[in-house]
C-alpha cells in the first residue's frame, strides 16, 4: 500500500477526495481506515491545481479552498491579540485616571508657564493639567507616601498658622522725604512700584511683634485714602514756614481721626527747623494737652527726653515731590551695598569735599587751609557759591564716586552741625572728618546733654574723626598719608560695620518705644 508520494494512491494516504481515505497522521505516522476515529481536520496530501481538499472525519463534505484561507486565519489570531491589548491599555487607563491619587499641593508654583498667552479659563486648566501630571506618579500609590505626605502637609499648615504673629499694626504715612531713609535704609524695606515718580507707593515689613505698613506719594492726601489700622506713626517736614502749614493740616486730619475714635494712637517723625525752632508742634503733643503720644525729632532739639521726645537721625538725602514740578530731586542717595573693591581698593584720594560755600563760614575758612598746604591737589574738590537743589545723574554719580575714591569725608557745619554727607560718607566706608561745633540757634542744651552736638551718634560710638577747628585738619591730613592700605582696609570694616549696625539698633528702638508706649496703654 505505501507507494511514492507524488502517487496516485497511499498506503494510509489515499487520493484525496476519495470516499472512506483514511487518516494519516503526521505526529504518530499511522494509517487510519475508514473515516477514522478522532474528530479533527484531515489533511492527505497534496494534488495538482492551486487548491486543498479537506475532508471531515464526520462530516463526509469536501472543502475546498486556496492560500488566502490561511492568511485570513492569521489575521484573526492577530486581531485578536490586538483585541487583547487594547482592553489591557483601557483598563490600565481606567486605574490611572479613575483611580485613587495624590492631589497636588495647594499654590505650588510648579508647572506655572511665564508669559503663556490665552484665555483666562483655558490657562487654568492647562496649569492644573500640568500641576497634576508634575505632583504625582500613578504608579506609586504605596500607603508609606501617602502618610509621608499628610505629615508634611500638617507641618505646612502649623508652619503657616505660627508664622508672622504680630501684637501690634503701625501704619506709617510718609510725608517727607526723610521716611524714605527710615523705611528704605533702616527697615530696609521695599517700595511698590519701585518708580520713584509714582503717585502712591507702599511696602510692608515686619519687626519685632509689630507689623508696618508704609506709605507715600503724592496721592496720600488728608481725607483721600482709607484708614483701616489703629496705630499711625506720620512722618513730616517742619523745617520752613511752608512745609510747617503743609505738617499741620496733617495734623489736624489726625486729630479729627482720634477724636471720632478711628485713631487710637499716633507718633510723630519731625524732621525739624535747623535752628530747632519747632514750637508750632508743642500744642499738638499729649503731655500739653494734645494727641501726639511720642515725638522723634532731628537734630539736637532741647526737648529731647527719651520719654516721649527722642532723636531721630537725619540720614541720606533722598528726593521729594512738589506741585510746582513733577519732581525736584536732591540726590536721591541710594541703598549702598558694601563689595570688595569698597574695602580693598587703594583710593586715590586723601579726602573730599563737595559742596556750597558760604562766605565768611567755616566751610571758607576749610577751603583756605586746603589750599594753603597744597592739600586741595591731594583731595577731591568741588565747590559752588549757591546750593543747588536739583541733582542731575552726572552730578550724583561724581559725589559717590567722590566718597568711593577718598578715605575721609569732610563734613563743615552748614546752618546746623548735622548733614546728609555724614550718613553718605558711612555708606562708601568713607571716614568722616566732622566739625564738632554748635551752630547758632536754640540747639543743644538738653535736659540731658550740654552743648552737645551730634549726641545721637556721639552716644553710638560713631567712630569718625572729630576736630574742633580746621586749622587741625593738616595734622590729620599728615598722619593719613602715614596709614598703609591694610590699616586703611580695616578702618573701612569698623566704619561699615557700626553704620550697619546703627540702622539696625534705631528699627528695633523705634519699634521698642512704639510696642512699650502702645501696647501699654491698650492695656490699661
Amino acid at each position: 500500500m505505501r507507494r511514492d508520494w507524488r502517487g496516485r494512491g497511499l498506503c494510509g494516504r489515499r487520493e484525496v477526495g476519495v470516499p472512506g481515505a483514511g487518516l494519516y497522521r503526521a505526529l504518530g505516522g499511522r494509517a487510519f481506515d475508514g473515516d477514522g476515529l478522532e474528530s479533527a481536520w484531515a489533511c492527505a496530501g497534496r494534488r495538482s491545481g492551486p487548491g486543498f481538499c479537506f475532508r471531515r472525519l464526520h462530516g463526509g463534505g469536501c472543502l475546498t479552498g486556496s492560500p488566502s484561507g490561511m492568511r485570513l486565519t492569521r489575521k484573526r489570531l492577530c486581531s485578536f491579540l490586538i483585541a487583547l491589548y487594547c482592553l489591557f491599555s483601557l483598563y490600565a487607563a481606567y486605574h490611572v485616571f479613575f483611580g485613587r491619587r495624590r492631589q497636588a499641593p495647594a499654590g505650588s508654583p510648579r508647572g506655572l508657564r511665564k508669559g503663556a498667552v490665552a484665555p483666562a479659563r483655558e490657562r487654568r486648566g492647562r496649569e492644573q493639567f500640568t500641576l497634576e501630571s508634575e505632583e504625582w506618579n500613578p504608579w506609586e500609590g504605596d500607603e508609606k507616601n501617602e502618610q509621608q505626605y499628610r505629615f508634611k502637609t500638617s507641618l505646612q499648615v502649623l508652619n503657616k498658622s505660627t508664622k508672622g504673629k504680630t501684637d501690634l499694626s503701625v501704619q506709617i504715612w510718609g510725608k517727607a522725604a526723610i521716611g524714605l531713609y527710615l523705611w528704605e535704609h533702616i527697615f530696609e524695606g521695599l517700595l511698590d512700584p519701585s518708580d520713584v515718580t509714582a503717585q502712591w507707593r507702599e511696602g510692608k515689613s515686619i519687626v519685632g511683634r509689630t507689623q508696618y505698613s508704609f506709605i507715600t506719594g503724592p496721592a496720600v492726601i488728608p481725607g483721600y485714602f482709607s484708614v483701616d489700622v489703629n496705630n499711625v506713626v506720620l512722618i513730616l517736614n517742619g523745617r520752613e514756614k511752608a512745609k510747617i502749614f503743609y505738617a499741620t493740616q496733617w495734623l489736624l486730619y489726625a486729630q479729627n481721626l482720634v477724636q471720632i475714635q478711628k485713631l487710637q494712637h499716633l507718633a510723630v517723625v519731625l524732621l525739624g527747623n535747623e535752628h530747632c525752632n519747632n514750637e508750632w508742634i508743642n500744642p499738638f503733643l499729649k503731655r500739653n494737652g494734645g494727641f501726639v503720644e511720642l515725638l522723634f525729632i532731628i537734630y539736637d532739639s532741647p526737648w529731647i527726653n527719651d520719654v516721649d521726645v527722642f532723636q531721630w537721625p537725619l540720614g541720606v538725602a533722598t528726593m521729594f515731590l512738589i506741585k510746582s514740578k513733577l519732581t525736584l530731586r536732591y540726590r536721591n542717595f541710594p541703598v549702598v551695598e558694601a563689595s570688595w573693591s569698597m574695602l580693598h581698593d587703594e583710593r586715590p584720594y586723601l579726602c573730599n569735599f563737595l559742596g556750597t560755600i558760604y562766605e565768611n563760614s567755616s566751610r571758607q575758612a576749610l577751603m583756605n587751609i586746603l589750599k594753603k598746604d597744597g592739600n586741595d591737589k591731594l583731595c577731591w574738590v568741588s565747590a559752588r557759591e549757591h546750593w543747588q537743589p536739583q541733582e542731575t545723574n552726572e552730578s550724583l554719580k561724581n559725589y559717590q564716586d567722590a566718597l568711593l575714591q577718598s578715605d575721609l569725608t569732610l563734613c563743615p557745619v552748614g546752618v546746623n552741625t548735622e548733614c546728609y554727607r555724614i550718613y553718605e560718607a558711612c555708606s562708601y566706608g568713607s571716614i568722616p572728618v566732622v566739625e564738632d561745633v554748635m551752630t547758632a540757634g536754640s540747639c543743644g542744651n538738653t535736659s540731658v546733654h550740654h552743648s552737645a552736638p551730634l549726641q545721637l551718634l556721639k552716644s553710638m560710638g560713631a567712630p569718625f574723626i572729630f576736630i574742633k577747628n580746621w586749622k587741625e585738619l593738616p595734622a590729620v591730613l599728615e598722619k593719613e598719608k602715614t596709614i598703609i592700605l591694610q590699616e586703611k582696609i580695616e578702618r573701612r570694616k569698623m566704619l561699615l560695620q557700626w553704620y550697619q549696625h546703627f540702622k539696625a539698633e534705631l528699627k528695633m528702638k523705634f519699634t521698642n518705644i512704639l510696642e512699650s508706649s502702645f501696647l501699654m496703654k491698650n492695656k490699661s
